[in-house]
C-alpha cells in the first residue's frame, strides 16, 4: 500500500519562478499546496531544495543552536569547523530553538522559566526575552498571523500574536503531554501528538475547534509529526512503539506502521523529498525511509553508541545536525554515507537543536519546519 504514495520531484523548482516567490512570505490566507504548485509542482516542501535561502536569511552566519535542557544554556557550533563557538545561558529547561515564521528571529522555548529568549541570527547573539506560558514547543500558523504555544504541562495549545506573543486564545487538549504538530497540505488543519497517553489530535487551524481523536495502540508515546511531500499521509514517531505510524489525515486514520528502531523520536525530510529520516533515541541509529517505496532502505548505527533526537539538515543537504540526549553531545552525520563526521562536547540535556539559515519561504515552527 504505501508503495503507491507516489509523488512528483519536479525538476524545474530552482527555476527563476522559485526565487521569485523565496523573495516575499506566504500571502494570508493563502493554502500550503496552492503555494507548493507555485512553485512548480505537487511537493509541499518545494522551496526547501539546497542552499534556495530566502533573502531574509541569506547573510546571516551559518550556525548550529542548540540548547541545553540540563544545564539552561546554549551552545553555538560553527558547522564549518564543528566547534562550539559561542557560549551562553538562558532561563530553566530550555527545550527547543524554533525560527520565527518571518525567518528574522530565533526563539528559545525557556520551558519552566516561562518565556521565549529571542536569538538575532544575524548576530548570532541573544537579545530580549518575552514571558509566555509553558512554552515546550513553538509553531505558527500558515498565513502568519498566530503563533501557537504548545504548554506541555498545561495541557493547552496557546494562540497568541506571532509578533507581540499577546495571548488570543486557549485550547485546551483532551490528552497527557500535547508537543509536536503539522499542517495539512491547505493548512485547514494540523495533527498534533500527545507523547504520555499516546493520543493524536486533529485540530481545525480557524476555529481553533479540536475536530477528533485517535487513541493509538498501546505502548504508544507519539512524538515528532511530519506531512509527507506529497501530502498524502502524516508520519509520527513513537518511541514506545520503535517505529512511525502512517496516518491518513483527511479521514483520520492510521494506515500502517514501519518499525524503525528503540525509541524513534526525530523526522526530517531531505532536501530533495526523496528520503525521510527517523532518529532513534534509544539505540543511537538514524533510520532511512524511500518515500516513494515507503520502505526502510538503510540503518546507520552510531560507533559506541549515542542518543540522536531532534535537528535539522544543512543549507546545501549535505549533512544532517541531531543533539544527542542522554549524552551531552551533537552528531554531524554525512547523507551521502551515513558516516558520523563529528560528536562536538556541549552542555547537559541537548534537545531541540536549530540549523539557521536553512531554505525555505518561512517557518511553520519547531527546529525547522519550513515551507
Amino acid at each position: 500500500m504505501l508503495g503507491a504514495l507516489l509523488f512528483v520531484h519536479p525538476a524545474l523548482l530552482l527555476s527563476s519562478v522559485t526565487r521569485k516567490i523565496q523573495e516575499s512570505s506566504l500571502p494570508p490566507n493563502s493554502g500550503l499546496q496552492t503555494a507548493a504548485k507555485a512553485l512548480g509542482g505537487e511537493d509541499v516542501y518545494a522551496a526547501d531544495r539546497p542552499n534556495e535561502l530566502s533573502p531574509v536569511v541569506k547573510n546571516f552566519p551559518s550556525r548550529v543552536y542548540v540548547p541545553n535542557s540540563d544545564s539552561a544554556t546554549v551552545d553555538v557550533i560553527d558547522p564549518a569547523t564543528y566547534q562550539v563557538v559561542d557560549h551562553f545561558s538562558v532561563g530553566r529547561l530550555p527545550q527547543h530553538i524554533v525560527p520565527s515564521y518571518d525567518l528574522k528571529t530565533l526563539w528559545v522555548l525557556d520551558d519552566q522559566g516561562y518565556a521565549l529568549a529571542k536569538i538575532n541570527p544575524a548576530t548570532a547573539k541573544p537579545e530580549k526575552t518575552v514571558s509566555v506560558d509553558d512554552p515546550y514547543n513553538l509553531y505558527f500558523t500558515p498565513d502568519g498571523t498566530e503563533a501557537i504555544v504548545v504548554a506541555e504541562a498545561l495541557h493547552r495549545l496557546d494562540f497568541r500574536d506571532a509578533q507581540t506573543m499577546k495571548l488570543k486564545f486557549t485550547l485546551e487538549t483532551p490528552c497527557d503531554g500535547v508537543n509536536h504538530l503539522d499542517y495539512s497540505a491547505d493548512g485547514s488543519y494540523f495533527i498534533a501528538s500527545c507523547e504520555f497517553d499516546g493520543k493524536l489530535l486533529k485540530v481545525e487551524t480557524s476555529s481553533r475547534k479540536i475536530l477528533a481523536t485517535i487513541q493509538l495502540d498501546k505502548p504508544a508515546m507519539p512524538q515528532d509529526v511530519r506531512l509527507s511531500p506529497d501530502a498524502k499521509v502524516f508520519y509520527i514517531a513513537d518511541m514506545a512503539a520503535n517505529g512511525v505510524h502512517v496516518i491518513d489525515g483527511d479521514n483520520f486514520s492510521v494506515l500502517g506502521f514501519l518499525k524503525t528502531g528503540t525509541g524513534a523520536h526525530g523526522i526530517l525530510i531531505s532536501r530533495d523529498s526523496k528520503l525521510m529520516y527517523i532518529s532513534n533515541r534509544g539505540e543511537g541509529s538514524v533510520s532511512v525511509i524511500d518515500l516513494e517505496t515507503g520502505r526502510i532502505t538503510t540503518k546507520w548505527r552510531f560507533p559506541h553508541g549515542g542518543s540522536p533526537d531532534m535537528g535539522g539538515i544543512s543549507a546545501d543537504g549535505k549533512v544532517m545536525w541531531l543533539s544527542g540526549r542522554y549524552h551531552a553531545e551533537v552528531y554531524a552525520i554525512d547523507l551521502q554515507t551515513g558516516k558520523l563526521l563529528a560528536r562536538i562536547p556541549v552542555g547537559k540535556g541537548p534537545h531541540g537543536l536549530c540549523v539557521y539559515p536553512q531554505p525555505g519561504r518561512y517557518s511553520l515552527g519547531h527546529t525547522g519546519l519550513f515551507r
